[in-house]
């Protein structure tokens, strides 16, 4: 199986443990002491380090900030590609609820491997992304009970 092809299935199963809160079917496409970057302020983002840390900030931001809303839907726009001993991809997300206008989030995110496994996983967000999800909080937040407090 290539990279490329090991990074997909772990998509495939986050999306599914997302619809059923099960994170240990995720945990085998992780290195033990591997690491996520996350570049926005907490309680959004931060550095998670060790697979069990990833696991909870995945159970805990899908909480806080996904499950706020009535529709997820994402989207590949470029990518996926391999770059050595990594994957890049380049994805947005749109998210939806009734009295709330459509939250869109575009990210480039990096996956390095060891083996067939995830030891470092790098989320990117560019400046206008960030001021848009700051601004969509700000108005919205409250609104979908998304709590903006560390």
């Amino acid at each position: 199986m290539s990279l490329i092809e090991r990074y997909l299935a772990y998509a495939v199963e986050f999306e599914r443990a997302f619809r059923s809160d099960d994170w240990t079917t995720v945990a085998p496409f992780f290195t033990e002491d591997a690491v996520y970057d996350v570049p926005l302020e907490p309680p959004f983002g931060g550095r998670f380090e060790g697979r069990a840390a990833i696991l909870a900030y995945f159970k805990d931001i899908l909480d806080r900030v996904d499950r706020r809303f009535e529709t997820r839907k994402g989207a590949i726009l470029e990518g996926p590609r391999e770059e050595g001993g990594s994957v890049w991809i380049r994805g947005r997300v749109v998210y939806g609820a009734a009295g709330v206008p459509d939250a869109l989030v575009e990210l480039e995110e990096v996956a390095d491997f060891e083996g067939d496994r995830i030891r470092r996983l790098v989320d990117h967000y560019d400046y206008a992304t960030k001021l848009r999800m700051a601004a969509y909080l700000a108005d919205y937040g409250e609104r979908l009970g998304i709590d903006l407090r560390a």
